[in-house]
């Protein structure tokens, strides 16, 4: 017969015992659970991330036709070469070469979209940013900058690019209009809120990482008689004055991503983009405030708002997140095809 004692001892050890467990055990499962809610933002897998190897054709970059808009010509000029120009006159070469890598496959893929869609007449894309992409050929840069400059920098462009050699957007294995600005207001925009098509992969998303950029914030201070100028002359039938402007304007609705979509002014509704574009403000979410002589305006973000914050790829880049993983994010559904 086994010892009373004995029983009695490894029942109270059991009893004891087993709400410790379920109780480390619970708590465990809440830290993780609360650990996954921590940043909704950080969706991939930092730090255990299984590097992607997108280098599955090897083929010779193609030749595309540039109409340099300087010199009033076109220019035969291999894809690779024109991308380090684009890349160079886009976006900073002090960026993390992450940002600086998700810059040239989005250029690439503009390249490639333009082509495709027959923009040009007798070109495949132009020098001028107004039309396509921003431009800077190797010997500007060499005359501005100098010879240093070129080798700390225009090497680093030139890596970004050859890293991801034939690499492009694409969406139904097609390729997209990959859309970039400068900085966003926190949110990217919908294509269908600021521009008239809906695109599927150009979506408002979550972008945090702006806020150092330096055209985060910015305002400008007008007196309420230029105000009122600047709009009329804009809009010669808009009932206005310089009494009681506060009572007169009200942001009536914004986008998902922040922007203003309609603002009451007088007797009109106005759109975000149409006050952006009377008072050359940074972007179009904004806040206006009303003082006794003057209209203070306050603007968050710098550019449309659509598809890649650059500032935001590079807040990405310095988080340890890869170019791939940029570009996905901030092009909703979308996958990187290699090309050639």
């Amino acid at each position: 017969m086994k010892n009373p004692l004995l029983v009695l001892a490894s029942t109270v050890l059991v009893t004891v015992a087993i709400p410790i467990f379920i109780s480390v055990f619970t708590y465990d499962s809440d830290i993780k659970q609360n650990d996954n809610s921590i940043n909704q933002f950080n969706i991939k897998s930092k730090g255990t991330k299984k590097i992607i190897n997108y280098e599955t054709v090897n083929k010779e970059s193609p030749n595309i036709k540039v109409y340099n808009h300087k010199k009033g010509q076109v220019e035969n000029l291999d894809i690779e070469e024109y991308l380090c120009s684009v890349v160079a006159g886009e976006m900073s070469p002090e960026f993390d070469i992450e940002a600086l890598k998700s810059q040239a496959v989005a250029a690439r893929t503009f390249t490639i979209y333009n082509k495709n869609t027959n923009k040009h007449k007798n070109a495949d894309v132009c020098t001028d940013y107004k039309h396509c992409q921003e431009y800077k050929s190797k010997e500007e840069l060499l005359n501005k900058n100098g010879q240093e400059w070129m080798n700390k920098y225009y090497k680093k462009i030139q890596q970004a690019v050859k890293e991801t050699k034939g690499h492009i957007v694409v969406y139904n294995d097609q390729p997209i209009l990959p859309l970039y600005f400068s900085t966003s207001s926190g949110n990217t925009e919908n294509s269908e809120e600021v521009f008239s098509t809906k695109y599927p992969y150009l979506r408002s998303v979550d972008s945090p990482y702006d806020k150092s950029a330096p055209k985060y914030a910015s305002n400008i201070k007008i007196n309420n008689s230029d105000f009122v100028n600047t709009i009329k002359k804009g809009y010669p039938n808009i009932n206005i004055s310089e009494d009681n402007l506060s009572k007169k304007i009200r942001i009536k609705n914004r986008s998902k991503g922040g922007s203003v979509n309609e603002i009451k002014v007088g007797n009109k509704n106005l759109t975000g983009r149409d006050i952006r574009n009377l008072f050359n403000l940074n972007s179009a979410n904004f806040d206006l405030k009303f003082n006794k002589e003057y209209v203070d305006i306050v603007v968050k973000g710098y550019g449309h708002g659509v598809g890649m914050s650059q500032w935001g790829a590079q807040g990405m880049a310095n988080e340890g997140y890869t170019y791939y993983e940029i570009l996905n994010h901030y092009y909703s559904g979308t996958q990187i095809k290699d090309i050639y």
